[in-house]
């Protein structure tokens, strides 16, 4: 049975995004120390996820009922991408956790208590598909069912998992998230992939576990921005739409590798050879006026003069021309 603690509502203000950024560049070191661990165990360390804890970065969707920071999709985006400099694999567990806290949100309150009341530090995976089977029983329903690319699975308490919606007859009439606890369910371990092996991305195994009607959250109303959170009134983050939010925060990740990718080329450049020619280096920086954090297009593309001297090449003089006759 879960218990509920008592949790005093904050009154302190929520750090800021770049306070939060900060919190995470100051874990870099660990973070990077971390990755090729991460990769090799296929989930990530767990002294990455303490430092990730013990900093508040698993708190930015939790609502401030609970001691979360309740703040807002661009600083779980900024939060995301700044974790993605640092390691993929970690980056894309911790944006996930986030989101899917933000999801056991949208819950009523009696969910939210029995999640972040009972421990404010819970971590929620999920898995929107409804690939399970259901049978509806008084206060509930029964679920049993598998859910594959679970992220961050090794490390939540809970899960948000999709199912369908059945009647006292067994038909399928909508379409719902469940909030589980880890604890009521198996993991098979099945994460065999290629990148991003720390993501821990397994799949979840529940047999005929009750799920009581107060943790189920149909999904077509949500689309619509129907939550049955009793505090969307005064919680305007958990007003955001739906499937923006679900979408929108996979880019976080994406952003900090591909950060982290241009910042090492851009290191590596300088004493690049060119090649197909007699250039051994590539000694002048472009200025950094001309660098653009977008990829460049018709809009963004920039022409720049190098600055300082012309370069130099290791090609012999060529010898002045002989007149023949």
């Amino acid at each position: 049975m879960t218990t509920v603690q008592d949790m005093p509502v904050s009154t302190e203000a929520a750090p800021s995004a770049a306070e939060l950024v900060a919190r995470v560049k100051e874990l870099h070191p660990l973070l990077k120390k971390n990755a090729a661990q991460g990769e090799q165990d296929r989930r990530v360390v767990e002294e990455s996820i303490q430092a990730l804890t013990d900093a508040g970065l698993f708190k930015v969707a939790v609502p401030k009922r609970y001691g979360g920071y309740e703040t807002s999709m661009r600083t779980m985006l900024d939060v995301a991408a700044a974790a993605g400099a640092a390691d993929g694999g970690t980056a894309w567990v911790l944006t996930l956790t986030n989101v899917c806290a933000w999801l056991a949100s949208l819950f009523p309150e009696q969910a939210q208590d029995e999640v972040f009341g009972a421990d404010p530090d819970a971590k929620v995976s999920g898995v929107l598909a409804p690939t399970a089977e259901t049978q509806k029983v008084d206060g509930g329903w029964r679920v049993s069912g598998k859910w594959y690319y679970n992220s961050g699975s090794w490390h939540a308490t809970w899960a948000v998992l999709g199912m369908p919606i059945t009647d006292e007859a067994g038909e399928v009439v909508n379409q719902g998230l469940a909030l589980i606890p880890r604890g009521d369910m198996d993991l098979e371990d099945t994460w065999f992939v290629a990148g991003m092996r720390s993501s821990g991305s397994n799949c979840l195994v529940a047999e005929d576990v009750f799920v009581p009607e107060h943790r189920v959250m149909l999904v077509p109303p949500a689309i619509g921005g129907e939550y049955p959170n009793e505090h969307t009134g005064t919680e305007s983050f958990y007003r955001s739409a739906f499937v923006p939010i679900l979408a929108l925060v996979l880019v976080g990740p994406q952003l900090g590798m591909g950060t982290a990718a241009l910042e090492y080329v851009i290191s590596k450049a300088a004493k690049k050879p060119i090649s197909y020619t007699f250039f051994t280096r590539r000694p002048i920086p472009w200025p950094s006026s001309c660098r653009s954090p977008r990829l460049p297009d018709s809009s963004t593309r920039r022409t720049c003069t190098p600055i300082g001297p012309p370069r130099t090449s290791t090609r012999p003089p060529a010898e002045a021309a002989t007149p023949t006759t």
